[in-house]
């Protein structure tokens, strides 16, 4: 092993979040302006150690910890590499704010399995970057989709359908996104099985609200494609509608909404699994972005970002 250096991204979902679990395309977007970054550097005396934000001690102590599912996804690729003893220092160094529906543990899997391959001198298709971010991201949020960690290592916006390779998608160069954090953590696996129960009890009810979302996402793509951003905003709020009928909205996601909409955004909605975490503004320029952000912080917001839809372009 060698000290090596694992990045990803937080990720943000446009539109199509809990549909995605069941076919339904979802549309997500890499923020690349905030990091994961996972540095990895080998000890001689084999004690494995981590320091981050969300766990500080050793590898063995962490699996009784909400840390236990990234320390079962070290402890495999440690195997996997024949080196289950070797000693370490993990540092985890996040600007993403956990539970908020950023995919937070899957950009934290992504840098991780990142340094490790690195570490070893190994070569890493993005095929088995996403397979290995799946060990950690079952045990965390029980049903994943899998849009997390193909986002958080993306560079560009993704069309993503589960079981299905990610596509990446052009944004529009104009209007901007406006991400507000309601300081409340999100219930990613709370959500999805609430979600899942609702199906299996009232599939005549709920089903359509799916379906809906999809629909929705695939008239958003049109809109991006179209650069027609009134048209994107009128999907962000049929989605919106269909996840508050789900029963994944929350009180403070709907404040932070409404307030969006009253200081002139074209669409808003929360983003990722909800019942807390973040919420998305449109807004048709940069210039608006700020009236919209000022007014979700004096909504209550406890952050907000600013990302600029011309940042989508693909770097590489």
């Amino acid at each position: 092993m060698k000290k090596s250096q694992g990045i990803s991204y937080a990720k943000i979902i446009l539109i199509g979040e809990h549909a995605v679990v069941y076919q339904q395309p979802a549309i997500a977007l890499p923020i690349r302006s905030l990091t994961v970054t996972a540095t990895l550097t080998p000890r001689t005396d084999g004690r494995q150690q981590i320091a981050s934000i969300f766990y500080q001690g050793s590898l063995t102590d962490a699996a009784q910890t909400p840390f236990a599912g990234i320390a079962t996804l070290i402890r495999r690729l440690l195997t996997f590499f024949e080196a289950p003893a070797q000693g370490f220092d993990l540092a985890i160094s996040s600007m993403l704010p956990p539970e908020r529906g950023m995919g937070s543990s899957a950009a934290t899997a992504v840098a991780i399995i990142r340094a490790v391959y690195q570490a070893f001198d190994a070569s890493l298709p993005h095929d088995r970057l996403l397979n290995w971010a799946n060990v950690s991201e079952r045990i965390i949020h029980g049903n994943p989709s899998g849009l997390d960690a193909a986002t958080a290592s993306a560079t560009a916006p993704q069309w993503f359908v589960r079981g299905q390779a990610p596509t990446p998608i052009d944004f529009p160069t104009t209007g901007s996104l406006v991400i507000a954090d309601t300081g409340v953590p999100g219930q990613t696996k709370t959500a999805v099985a609430s979600v899942a129960a609702k199906l299996t009890q009232d599939p005549a009810r709920y089903q359509p609200l799916i379906e809906a979302i999809g629909q929705a996402t695939s008239q958003a793509a049109l809109a991006l494609a179209q650069d027609d951003l009134p048209l994107l905003g009128r999907q962000l709020m049929i989605s919106q509608n269909a996840l508050r009928q789900l029963g994944v909205s929350s009180p403070a996601l709907d404040k932070l909404v409404a307030a969006a909409l009253s200081a002139g955004a074209l669409g808003a909605k929360l983003t990722g699994s909800g019942q807390g975490g973040c919420m998305i503004a449109l807004a048709k320029a940069p210039a608006e972005a700020g009236a919209i952000r000022r007014a979700l912080e004096a909504a209550g917001a406890t952050t907000t970002w600013q990302y600029d839809l011309v940042e989508s372009e693909d770097p590489s």
